[in-house]
This record gives structure tokens, C-alpha cells and sequence, in this order.
């Protein structure tokens, strides 16, 4: 029952956010937004590279609470096969949207507390904001249980997620590194702090993506972490 609740909580503040926030703060066509998608991307492939995953044609790849799909898209012009890419949402209106973009992506509306996957079927398992947006421990503690074991041994997961609270923004709660170690037992975690503050990026990449490089190195002004974690061999 606990679960189900937080399921609904869950959906109505999402529901709430889209009612309130205006489409073009996430848009691309948006400097900010740009901004950080780019510099989030950069890390990104940086990461996949290092941990030897820069052939991406073969790996089979989830997405959990993927939303519309797009960081799987951005997968495929990095070189992932479309019918190798899976994505778990709990939103139906996200799902459809997916499905009507990229038809050829398998897309899955559910809760990801409970995956419909083989065990060690993953070579990349990926969550992006997903986890700061639940509060019951029991419930993140199911996900990534399911989150390790579908994932091949040989496998990654790559983490991006707040590190703090969002003062603007009640319904999410940054996820500290302990927490993280805490919620992965028995794994290796290696964990980087990127993104400049969305506030902060929104105030000055209109008018200087050079400035925004620049404050982007002050560790103190990043507010994601950036990691991959590992089944221990």
C-alpha cells in the first residue's frame, strides 16, 4: 500500500509541475536549458568512454522513468541501435508521446520498483532526476534492487540526479552521496559533480556561455552528481 501511495503522490506532482511550469524552461531554444543538455552530454559520453562502452550498437539499454524518451534519443546519435533501447515511465502521457516519436524504441508504461525484465538482461541501466523524486526510502531501495538485478554483471549504471534540495521545487529531495552507497551495496560507485545551478545558468546563459563555463567549475555551484555504478565481481 505504501508503494501505491507514493505512486500517486508521485503523479500528482507531476501533474501540478507541468500545469506550472512553462514549456520553454526545459526547451532547447531555451539558452540555459541548451547550456546544461550539452555540458550534461559532454560528461556523459567523457564517462561511457572511460568505462569502455563507446560501441553502443550491440549494448542493450534501459531507461528508468525515461519521460518522453529523450536520453535514449540522444543514444542513438551516439551510435545505439533503436530495437536495443528500452524505457519504464510511470506516466501514460509521457509513454504515448515516446511511443509516437520513436515507434521503434521499446517504451513501457509501469513502476520500476517491479521490472517485467530477464535477470542481468542490461549492459547500460540508466536514471536521470528519477530517484529525487520519490521520498519512500522502501521504494527507492525496490528500484535499485530491480535497477542490479537486471543488469549484466559486466554492466553500468550511470547515475545523474540532484545532490540537494530544490528550495523552488517541494516535491523533490536531493539524493547525498551516502544515501547512494546506501541504496547500492556491494557495488562500486564513482561519482562526479556537474551541471551548473539551473538558476544560476538560466540568469547568465542568455548572455555568456563563457561565464557559465567558468562557474560551472566552482565544485560548490554543481548541483547533480554524474557516476557509474558496478556489481562488485
Amino acid at each position: 500500500m505504501q508503494d501505491k501511495n507514493e505512486i500517486v503522490r508521485i503523479k500528482e506532482a507531476y501533474e501540478r509541475r507541468e500545469k506550472q511550469v512553462p514549456a520553454y524552461l526545459y526547451s532547447y531554444f531555451n539558452p540555459a536549458a541548451l547550456f546544461i543538455s550539452q555540458q550534461r552530454e559532454k560528461e556523459l559520453i567523457n564517462l561511457l568512454k572511460q568505462y569502455g562502452f563507446n560501441q553502443l550498437s550491440e549494448k542493450l539499454i534501459l531507461d528508468i522513468g525515461c519521460g518522453a524518451g529523450g536520453v535514449l534519443r540522444e543514444l542513438i546519435r551516439l551510435g545505439a541501435n533503436p530495437e536495443n533501447l528500452y524505457g519504464i515511465d510511470l506516466l501514460q502521457d509521457r509513454i504515448e508521446s515516446a511511443k509516437k516519436i520513436s515507434p521503434n524504441i521499446n517504451f513501457r508504461c509501469g513502476d520500476a520498483s517491479t521490472l517485467a525484465y530477464e535477470d542481468g538482461q542490461f549492459d547500460i541501466i540508466m536514471q536521470f532526476t528519477v530517484f529525487t523524486s520519490i521520498f519512500d526510502d522502501q521504494m527507492k531501495h525496490n528500484i535499485a534492487g530491480e535497477m542490479i538485478r537486471v543488469l549484466k554483471p559486466s554492466g553500468i549504471i550511470i547515475w545523474y540526479d540532484y545532490h540537494m534540495n530544490n528550495p523552488r521545487n517541494p516535491d523533490v529531495r536531493g539524493v547525498k552521496k551516502k544515501e547512494i552507497f546506501e541504496l547500492f551495496p556491494d557495488c562500486n560507485i564513482n561519482l562526479k559533480r556537474i551541471t551548473l545551478a539551473p538558476p544560476i545558468a538560466r540568469a547568465i546563459a542568455p548572455y555568456s556561455w563563457t561565464i557559465c563555463d567558468l562557474l560551472e567549475k566552482i565544485p560548490l555551484l554543481r548541483t547533480h552528481y554524474l557516476g557509474v555504478i558496478k556489481k562488485k565481481c
